[in-house]
């Protein structure tokens, strides 16, 4: 996209996401920093890239490309040359019935490119306009995306010479063989939605894997030789100490690809057979994801966005590692941000930035830990606070303190369920009437695999299968399939599982009050689009315990968990197991999924 500052303003004014205080601000940091008005906005985190030129499309009358570019055939990219696609940045990407070609550009009023992509193609074409990122993505399809093959042109893969622990400045330079193995092994992560990459030293060998929608999967060895260089040069870009090698360290270190900023946080740890690295993978560039978006619905959407607009009270959000409890805490700060509160935070780490909020890092070290950090916090006249987590008594009763102070506290804790949260604070010495008094809702959750929409299967189950459903969700009768019906009714209303797309949305149900007449699997071998996996991607199950008149009564009397989630759920808190298979029956995911990720529920 190629567009004035003043039409990129206007665009932004139409968006309705920005003031013009933003705006103003917005202009001024774009002339201070010699940058385009819609790289700042993009920047911002309030507008993404596709959003933006989906209005600049609209504005143009040129019709925007939703294109995956693992998605396009090899023979159609292949009409236009690669030397010509990288000039001119268009790539064709479709070919209809009456053989006219679909090409996308990121700037389609390039006359010359268009002209000249009509003589090379020789054929009638139908002008499209898609993100610059996506262009990028889509010409790095040309070269094909094997992480062995690529790597093989920069080292020997089969060398069998032994181990050496010395390191040479010459082999970790910018341009050394080593910085471009750690360049492609990075890159190779992000161009497959890596969330980790793991490099694990063998004894013969350099074992390379990712964590792709949270499943490792080995994708090359290296040869053992390379150990020493490879683990200098990640410490060299993250800023930690090469020589040492006894102790773990921890570091971060950003970079940039198809025009979007990424951070990888840095974890090494010695190990029987050397050094081990992981590193995290985290998109700076990407904007918040709206509850919506994360897989919210129904009450529990409802109860979450009035627990957020209240003026105090305590959130927590609960869960184990891994589960994304950072990612609903970052939507809903980033949903509260604007230039009338003050939030502030103190994270271990800080995984996500955000604009205008002022975060603190956890640094033991220095005498900066969540109970000291949340004490200066305090004193630095916030209207939100942020702890990143809940690990002692002493920052619970501080957080407690602070919700009952006129602040809205937002926090974690490490429990398998919402109801477990409550009986896990009194553990820690704090007051049941003080919890009673401040707590607003807890959120429990976890992430689940989602399917593939172009390759997902969908099947009748057979008795056995809804016997063995019926036995696993808790569905005793017509009563409880009817209340599953009316459920699905209401994630079909919110748009659960029909907002994929036209080819893949799913506009009818798969029950009828008395049975369930659909699921859906992974597709055996996947397609390119998942990369042979039937799966693309995570999303959120969730519950929502708002802790009302009848739940302080419990919380007062000391009640077992078991009794605070059933008063829950008489008073409609759908649990995470019902929410994972309300979207297992509108085709998200897998009811074995499911069961997976929430075998702990019962």
């Amino acid at each position: 996209m190629r567009a004035s500052d003043a039409l990129v303003e206007s665009l932004l004014k139409t968006s309705g996401g920005f003031s013009a205080e933003q705006l103003k601000k917005m202009r001024e940091q774009a002339a201070a920093e010699k940058k385009l008005l819609q790289d700042v906005a993009i920047q911002s985190n309030k507008i993404t890239e596709a959003e933006l030129t989906r209005l600049y499309a609209h504005e143009i009358d040129v019709p925007y490309a939703d294109i995956t570019p693992g998605n396009i055939s090899k023979d159609i990219l292949k009409l236009i040359p690669e030397r010509v696609a990288r000039q001119y940045g268009a790539v064709a990407f479709e070919v209809d019935t009456d053989g006219v070609v679909f090409v996308a550009l990121e700037d389609p009023d390039d006359i010359q490119a268009l002209n000249f992509l009509q003589k090379q193609l020789g054929k009638p074409m139908r002008i499209h306009i898609a993100p610059t990122s996506i262009i990028n993505a889509t010409l790095d399809q040309y070269s094909g995306n094997n992480v062995s093959t690529e790597l093989a042109k920069v080292i020997p893969i089969e060398d069998k010479e032994p181990a050496d622990e010395n390191v040479d400045e010459q082999d970790v330079t910018e341009d050394s063989p080593i910085a471009q193995t750690v360049n492609l092994i990075i890159d190779y992560g992000i161009k497959n939605r890596a969330s980790d990459v793991h490099i694990e030293p063998r004894e013969n060998a350099v074992i390379v894997r990712y964590r792709v929608d949270g499943v490792l999967h080995e994708a090359n060895k290296l040869p053992r030789k390379l150990l020493g260089a490879l683990v200098s040069r990640i410490k060299i870009l993250s800023n930690l100490k090469i020589d040492e090698h006894r102790a773990p360290q921890d570091g971060r270190f950003k970079i940039s690809i198809n025009d979007h900023m990424y951070a990888l946080r840095v974890s090494t740890l010695p190990i029987v057979d050397g050094e081990k690295v992981v590193m995290r993978i985290l998109d700076e560039s990407s904007k918040a994801a709206t509850f919506e978006e994360l897989g919210y619905w129904g009450e529990s959407l409802t109860r979450v966005e009035q627990a957020i607009t209240q003026p105090h009270g305590m959130i927590l959000v609960t869960g184990p590692t891994g589960s994304g409890k950072s990612t609903s805490l970052f939507s809903a700060l980033s949903k509260l941000n604007g230039p009338t509160v003050n939030i502030s935070t103190v994270e271990d780490p800080v995984e996500y930035r955000i604009i205008g909020v002022n975060q603190t890092q956890v640094n033991p070290l220095a005498g900066m830990t969540f109970v000291n950090g949340l004490r200066a916090l305090l004193r630095q006249d916030p209207n939100i606070i942020m702890v990143g987590e809940i690990r002692d008594g002493e920052t619970a009763d501080l957080g407690v303190q602070a919700a009952l102070t006129g602040h809205l506290v937002f926090s974690t804790l490490h429990t398998n369920n919402a109801a477990t949260c409550l009986p896990r604070l009194l553990d820690m010495g704090v007051e049941p009437f003080l919890i009673a008094s401040t707590i607003r809702i807890i959120i429990g959750q976890r992430l689940v695999r989602r399917l593939c929409p172009e390759c997902r299967d969908e099947y009748v189950p057979d008795d056995d299968i809804v016997e063995r459903i019926r036995k696993t969700f808790g569905l005793k009768d017509d009563a409880d399939f009817g209340r599953l019906n009316d459920l699905e009714k209401q994630a079909l209303a919110a748009g659960i599982g029909a907002k994929e797309g036209d080819k893949a949305a799913i506009t009818d149900l798969s029950t009828n009050g008395k049975t369930i007449t659909r699921l859906w699997k992974a597709h055996e071998g996947g397609c390119s689009a998942c990369g042979g996996s039937g799966y693309r991607g995570r999303m959120g199950v969730y519950e929502v315990l708002v802790n009302n008149l009848a739940v302080q009564k419990l919380i007062m009397s000391n009640a077992t968990s078991e009794d605070l989630e059933k008063q829950a759920v008489s008073d409609g808190m759908v649990t995470m197991q019902v929410d994972g298979l309300v979207k297992a029956l509108r085709g998200q995911t897998t009811v074995e999924e499911i069961m997976r990720v929430t075998s702990t529920e019962g």
